[in-house]
């Protein structure tokens, strides 16, 4: 449930605004940004809108890292129009130069001295249904032994339920049940 001084929020990084636009659930009940699934989606819709925006995956990149605004209000305040042309902070510098290692190391994790013995990978989430919830729930709790689970678990796999309740206005949510 990773969050930022700059309150971006969730496994990547949306601002409230940003998230709400790109259709993810943000209020007192429920954060979709920490939503595997829907962030994932929302993420993927917004850098392909950067993408088409600022021509090419590098600049969207660079795009997503400080904001669409700032960017391109860099690469007018520099005449430039390609990421890796513009005199950017620390920060903003690496960000691409991160991501293409990372992407690189989880590729062939060998190859860059990193050997992981298959101990150490995280166990894939157990198994779980899904249910449909189109009903208020006046406490998680109480909702979570009805499916004889506990609270912890309950939100262990639905992180996006931030309130001990789910009040649910003309619209269905699907929470995830652990098997047994």
């Amino acid at each position: 449930n990773v969050k930022n001084s700059a309150g971006a929020k969730g496994y990547f990084q949306f601002l409230k605004g940003a998230a709400t636009d790109y259709g993810l659930e943000v209020n007192s009940e429920v954060d979709e940004r920490y939503h595997l699934e829907k962030s994932t989606q929302a993420a993927c819709k917004y850098l392909k809108k950067l993408k088409n925006q600022f021509g090419s995956w590098v600049n969207a990149a660079g795009a997503y890292n400080m904001g669409p605004t700032n960017f391109s209000a860099q690469c007018k305040s520099q005449s430039e129009d390609n990421y890796f042309d513009l005199n950017l902070g620390e920060e903003s510098s690496r960000y691409v130069f991160r991501l293409v290692a990372m992407k690189e190391i989880l590729k062939n994790p060998e190859a860059f001295g990193f050997y992981v013995e298959e101990n150490q990978y995280y166990d894939a989430m157990p198994d779980f249904y899904e249910i449909s919830v189109t009903e208020s729930i006046p406490d998680m709790g109480t909702f979570a032994h009805k499916y004889g689970v506990s609270y912890r678990m309950l939100k262990y796999y639905n992180p996006w339920l931030i309130d001990n309740q789910l009040t649910v206005r003309n619209n269905t949510y699907t929470i995830k049940i652990p098997k047994k």
